[in-house]
């Protein structure tokens, strides 16, 4: 394993802006809650919900402290998307475990006036990369509801492959849904794997 934290890192988009993956920090509080009730409405279908409990905000600082806690333990990569300075969304690898699996899922959220841009495909090939090359993580998967078109299509830019559909596979917006579950190897980012150099690589191979 070939973990630590705090980390972050940058990469350079083709527009020349600069993305960086980076620790949630206590001067993003005014900027992460401004955005965060900004994007409620076009968030909520996408959450995670807990059957039969009321969702209840939590705190910007129980909520730091938890992720800088739990990325210290080495279960969770929590990062804000960073884009020249301004913070545009969440980006994150959870349910991390570590032994004859070493495999964790990806998950995102991004802020809706800044959708369109590429950000979410260059920052998830970005944490992959991360996980995959740096951390010592062997899988990384993602889900992806049916229904959730713009998410489905950065899987597909990434060219990560498909395994199926998982029936109930999490509590969103109040209900179990559907997921279709996409996952990349490290031997993918290796010589000799589709995304050999790993998947930021790929993307600027692509165009």
């Amino acid at each position: 394993m070939s973990w630590r934290w705090p980390v972050s890192r940058r990469t350079v988009l083709p527009s020349g802006r600069l993305l960086t993956l980076r620790p949630l920090e206590r001067a993003d509080r005014p900027g992460w809650e401004s955005l965060r009730r900004r994007n409620e409405t076009w968030l909520s279908p996408w959450e995670a919900t807990v059957p039969g409990e009321v969702r209840r905000p939590l705190s910007f600082r129980r909520l730091r402290r938890g992720l800088d806690l739990a990325a210290r333990e080495g279960s969770l990569l929590p990062f804000v998307i960073d884009v020249d300075g301004e913070l545009v969304g969440q980006m994150q690898l959870f349910d991390i475990v570590w032994g004859s699996r070493a495999s964790g899922w990806a998950g995102y959220w991004l802020d809706e006036g800044s959708t369109g841009r590429g950000y979410a495909t260059w920052a998830l090939a970005t944490l992959v990369d991360h996980a995959l090359l740096s951390a010592g993580l062997h899988r990384v998967e993602v889900g992806v509801r049916p229904e959730n078109v713009a998410s489905i299509a950065v899987v597909h830019r990434l060219g990560l492959p498909e395994e199926g559909l998982r029936r109930g596979l999490m509590h969103v917006d109040g209900q179990w849904r559907d997921h279709r579950c996409f996952a990349v190897l490290a031997e993918d980012l290796r010589p000799g794997g589709y995304a050999a150099g790993g998947l930021v690589e790929r993307l600027r191979r692509e165009g």
